[in-house]
C-alpha cells in the first residue's frame, strides 16, 4: 500500500476513439487498489466524433479537487500531438509530456480552414514552457506488439517506463489483463511493454 504521496498531476489528452478513458480507468482502479488517494474528472467533449477528449488523474494525500489547475500538471501524456498544444496551459518547467507523434487530423484542416503544425513545431511550442518532451510513434509499436487498436496500452506503459508513477508494473499489468478482451491480452500485455522500454530507456 502507498500512502505517502501528497500530490501527482496527470493529464491524459486525446481525440474520441483513441482510448483516453480506458487509460483513466486502468490508472484510477489500479491506484485505488494501491492504497493511493485518488480524484479525477473527464471531459469527452465531441467523442464520439473525433473531437477532443481530456482526463484529469490526480493522486495523493494532498488531493482533494478533482481538476488539475493550470501550470500544475506533472505528466501530461498525450495520444494525439495537437492534443498536447491544446492543454499547454497546464504545464510548467518541471512537467513531462510524453507524446504519441501520430496525427489524427480534424475536419477542418480537411476542409483547409485550419493548418495543422508539424510534429517538430508541436514539440518545439511545448519546450518552450520549459518541460521536457518525449515523443514515441505509438501506432508503430502497436502494430509491433500485433494490435493496431492497442495503442493507447502502448502509451500506458510509456506513461509508467517514465518512473514518476509510484505503483509497481506487475500491478498495472494485471488489471490490463483482466480489462481487455481475453484473444488481445497477449498483444496488449507486448504493447505495454514496448511502451515501457521505450521510455524507461530515456532518462527523464
Amino acid at each position: 500500500m502507498i500512502t505517502s504521496l501528497k500530490e501527482l498531476n496527470i493529464i491524459i489528452a486525446g481525440v474520441g476513439g483513441q482510448g483516453v478513458v480506458l487509460i483513466s480507468e486502468i490508472l484510477g482502479n489500479v491506484s485505488v487498489r494501491e492504497g493511493l488517494k485518488v480524484r479525477g474528472s473527464e471531459v469527452l467533449g465531441m467523442a464520439q466524433r473525433g473531437g477532443p477528449v481530456f482526463s484529469n488523474i490526480r493522486l495523493g494525500s494532498g488531493v482533494y479537487a478533482p481538476l488539475t489547475s493550470e501550470g500544475k500538471c506533472d505528466i501530461l501524456l498525450s495520444l494525439e500531438p495537437g492534443e498536447a498544444l491544446r492543454n499547454i496551459q497546464y504545464l510548467n518547467s518541471e512537467s513531462i509530456v510524453t507524446l504519441n507523434k501520430r496525427k489524427v487530423i480534424p475536419a477542418t484542416v480537411s476542409l483547409g480552414k485550419s493548418v495543422y503544425p508539424e510534429i517538430d513545431q508541436i514539440i518545439t511550442n511545448l519546450q518552450m514552457v520549459g518541460c521536457r518532451v518525449v515523443a514515441l510513434d505509438a501506432v508503430e509499436l502497436a502494430e509491433k506488439a500485433g494490435n493496431r487498436q492497442s495503442t493507447n496500452v502502448v502509451m500506458l506503459g510509456a506513461l509508467f517506463g517514465s518512473g514518476k508513477i509510484p505503483i509497481g508494473v506487475d500491478a498495472v499489468k494485471e488489471f490490463v489483463k483482466r480489462r481487455v478482451p481475453v484473444k488481445a491480452v497477449d498483444s496488449n500485455l507486448k504493447a505495454f511493454d514496448l511502451g515501457y522500454e521505450t521510455t524507461s530507456n530515456i532518462n527523464i
